[in-house]
């Protein structure tokens, strides 16, 4: 339902900005900020994006949770999206989540309504790293069966 109401919302609340802003103003003005909007969208989403990327880089070599980089990126892309779309109500709120501390703050709001629970199957048996309690030690095993015949082709491929 709510979906519904911001398909329907949205384009009523951009056509009545347009009228009421484009009036004012006039059509060239509105043209040109509009596409001012959308060319500096992108700058910031590109300039934002890398800088994002490189925080989940870092928080994956560093082996933390990279749940908070994911989610601004995914915000960073949403806003491009919004700064792409013609209109001033999309712009301001696709400005408004170009903001870190307002990524931040919707972050820790949705995290706070979210409950997380993990499940498993069968005994787990972890051995924690005595340095890095957040590191699992484990061993495996290759199960590959061990032939001597030479590996031909898969026969998915011609020959």
């Amino acid at each position: 339902m709510w979906l519904f109401l911001a398909f329907l919302a949205v384009p009523l609340i951009e056509i009545t900005l347009f009228v009421q802003i484009g009036g004012a103003i006039g059509l060239g003005w509105t043209l040109f900020i509009v596409i001012a909007t959308a060319i500096l969208g992108t700058y910031l989403v590109r300039q934002q994006g890398l800088r994002t990327i490189e925080k989940l880089r870092s928080s994956v070599n560093e082996l933390t949770d990279p749940t908070e980089p994911l989610v601004h990126g995914a915000m960073i892309l949403f806003a491009g999206a919004l700064l792409l779309t013609p209109g001033f109500f999309t712009d301001a709120l696709g400005f408004s989540l170009m903001i870190p501390q307002v990524r931040s703050w919707m972050f820790q709001t949705m995290r706070s309504r979210i409950n997380v629970s993990a499940f498993a199957t069968g005994p787990q048996q972890s051995r924690r790293h005595p340095d890095r309690p957040d590191v699992i030690d484990a061993d495996y095993q290759d199960v590959t069966p061990e032939t001597d015949e030479p590996q031909g082709p898969s026969g998915w491929t011609k020959p």
